[in-house]
Order: C-alpha cells, then structure tokens, then sequence
C-alpha cells in the first residue's frame, strides 16, 4: 500500500469531515507553583517544539501576553488542521478542538511543505470564513514561526514559509460613529440600572481616548494621576493617556458607587469590575458595548469596542483639528501609515474642496 492509500485509509478511519470542523478552539495555560515558590507554567498541552516558541516570544522578543495568546491558537490549529490533513489517526470519539497535538516532533515540522501552508489557508478561508485580515495574520503567525525554526532552534534546514504569499489587502475606510450618534449612544444608558455609571464610563473613555478594549479592561485605579492615565498598550508600551473633563468626572462618578465588596485586595486594584467582584474581561465589555448600541437604535453596522476607538480617532481629527502625528501617539500606533487612514474620512472636506474648484458653477448653454 503506498502512502496516499495508507492516508487515505487512515482518514477515513478518522471519521473526519473537515467541512464540519468546528470553530470552536480552547486551550489551557495553567500555572502551578512548586516549593521553591516560583510559577510554572503547564503546557503539557503543547508540543515542546512549540512551547519553546512561545517562551522564547516571550523572553527574548518581549512580545505582551495578548500576543503570544494569538500566536498559540493560530498554531494550534494549524497543527490541529494538519494532522487531520497528513492522515494521523484521530479517534472517533475526539472532537477537533480535542484534538492533541502535543506528540508533535521535529520529524513532524521536517515533513511540513509549501502545498500544506497553502492547504490550510484554503481551509480557513473556505471552512472557517476568515477574511484576508485573519488569513494575513496567520500568514505572519506561519512565518514567524518556520523563521524561528530555521533560524533560531536550527531544527530545519528548509523553510517552507519563505516562499509564503500574504493575501492582498484591499485599505478600507474605518466604521465610526458620527458625532450625533455618540451623543445619543451616551444618552441612551439606563440611569435605573444597577451597571449604568460603569457602562457610562466604559463608553466614555472608548469615545473620548481611543484606547484599545485590551487597554480599557486592564486599567487600574493608582495608574490615573489627576487628568493623565497610564496604560500597557501593544506590544507592552506604557503610554500616557490624558484625560479631558467627561472622562475625569465619569470615573469619579463611577468610583463614588462602585461596590467592591465581593471583589478581593488584589481585584479592588483594577478600576472596572465585573458584578462577581473580579477584573471586568473583554467578552464583557463586547456584549455591553453591543447591547447599548442596540438600545439607542444605531443597527445599520456592526459597533464593537474597535470601531469606538475609530469614532475617537475621527471625531478629534475631524472637529478637534488634531494633526496626524499627535493622533499616532494618542493611539498608540507604532507606525503613523496606520493613523492614515483617519486622514480620509472627512467626506465633507472633500466636497467643499469639489465645490470650490473655480468651474464648479459653469453649466451647458
């Protein structure tokens, strides 16, 4: 039997269906101390050949943790994906986010080519619908990680990700809310509910800052001096962030009627906690910002925590005269092509300009 039978065989014996895979993924990173009282971390999960990766993310790279996070599951499940793929006996019973991978090796990693990179970027596309922005982002997940491997460990001597094409990604314009729009999201909260002064100040500094919704959850209370605020943006910059009247007086008024008393000595430290009296977390704060835009009956896109921080942007660079270079670092963006695409989003200076052309009032006899 040669091998395209034998894997052919073995897939079957699989029962896999990579059209029904789901898209649901979990993966654990738990800590243990032991008696020398230092952390450690459990990834008997992972295979070593990744752990390894991700540690050296971490300390040499000094990548923030919500990256390595990223990193872990896309390679997850591109190895997840691969052992589907390759043929690897998978139980029946196993469901795909099951799937183990830590019994990956070297030999695994040697036996990886271009065609299997480009497999699975047609999985995700077709199977899991991720657009270019989540294909591009693996594209550079997959790279990283075989540059690591051929350059760093040593442990391959050809790397398949060289030849890697990203997917083209066409520049779009940034989803925003107007400014009427953000007045009446403001307005629309229920002062009746139990939540209401939190949510207000949540939205307020979304609206007012710009932060990142990575940012906003892990703000705490000795970090805000007067009308500045410190932050651990991307890529673990500390960045100050200044806060003008509505913001100082919404966290005033919030902090005056927080109830804290579930929360422990170190929970109380983080300025926004959840009714359980722990950190609030960032699935929450998605559903609250998706349930107020839903109240105040702004339905025609889809607002989430980002595109408050586009409204921001927008709103300072288009009523506060906030030039571009100041706008980059209010932002936190290393690179000022990103803070670009604010310079295009005044549509009515475009049609001042249009009007003003000097033979805009000339007509056909």
């Amino acid at each position: 039997m040669d091998e395209n039978d034998k894997n052919t065989k073995t897939n079957k014996q699989n029962n896999f269906d990579l059209n029904e895979i789901v898209k649901k993924d979990t993966y654990n990173n738990l800590e243990q101390k032991n008696r020398f009282g230092i952390e450690v971390q459990n990834n008997n999960k992972l295979p070593k050949v990744l752990a390894d990766f991700l540690s050296y993310l971490e300390t040499i790279k000094g990548k923030s943790y919500n990256t390595i996070e990223a990193y872990k599951i896309d390679l997850s499940l591109f190895f997840k994906y691969l052992k589907v793929y390759k043929g690897y006996y998978i139980p029946d019973d196993i469901e795909f986010e099951e799937i183990p991978i830590n019994d990956l090796d070297e030999t695994f990693l040697k036996s990886i080519d271009l065609s299997d990179l480009y497999a699975f970027l047609s999985f995700v596309e077709k199977q899991r619908n991720n657009g270019t922005y989540a294909r591009a982002r693996k594209v550079a997940t997959i790279k990283s990680y075989f540059n690591y491997l051929h350059g760093k460990a040593k442990i391959i001597t050809y790397n398949p990700a060289a030849e890697l094409e990203s997917p083209k990604i066409n520049k779009r314009h940034p989803i925003y809310l107007t400014l009427e729009e953000s007045v009446s999201l403001l307005s629309s909260l229920d002062e009746k509910n139990c939540n209401y002064l939190r949510d207000y100040c949540i939205l307020t500094l979304f609206l007012n800052c710009g932060m990142r919704l990575s940012e906003l959850c892990s703000i705490k209370i000795d970090k805000i001096k007067g009308d500045t605020l410190t932050i651990i943006g991307k890529g673990n910059k500390e960045r100050t962030v200044y806060l003008n009247e509505a913001c100082i007086s919404s966290i005033e008024d919030y902090l005056a009627k927080r109830n804290d008393n579930k929360a422990t000595d170190e929970n109380k430290k983080f300025l926004f906690l959840s009714s359980r009296g722990t950190p609030i977390n960032k699935r929450t704060v998605e559903l609250l910002v998706k349930k107020h835009v839903k109240n105040a009956g702004l339905t025609n896109e889809k607002y989430t925590p980002h595109k408050l921080r586009h409204t921001a942007a927008t709103l300072m660079y288009k009523h506060g005269n906030v030039d571009i270079r100041s706008l980059q670092s209010i932002l936190g963006h290393e690179n000022i092509s990103t803070t670009q695409i604010y310079t295009h989003v005044d549509e009515e200076i475009l049609r001042e300009a249009a009007k003003s052309n000097p033979l805009a009032s000339i007509k056909s006899k």
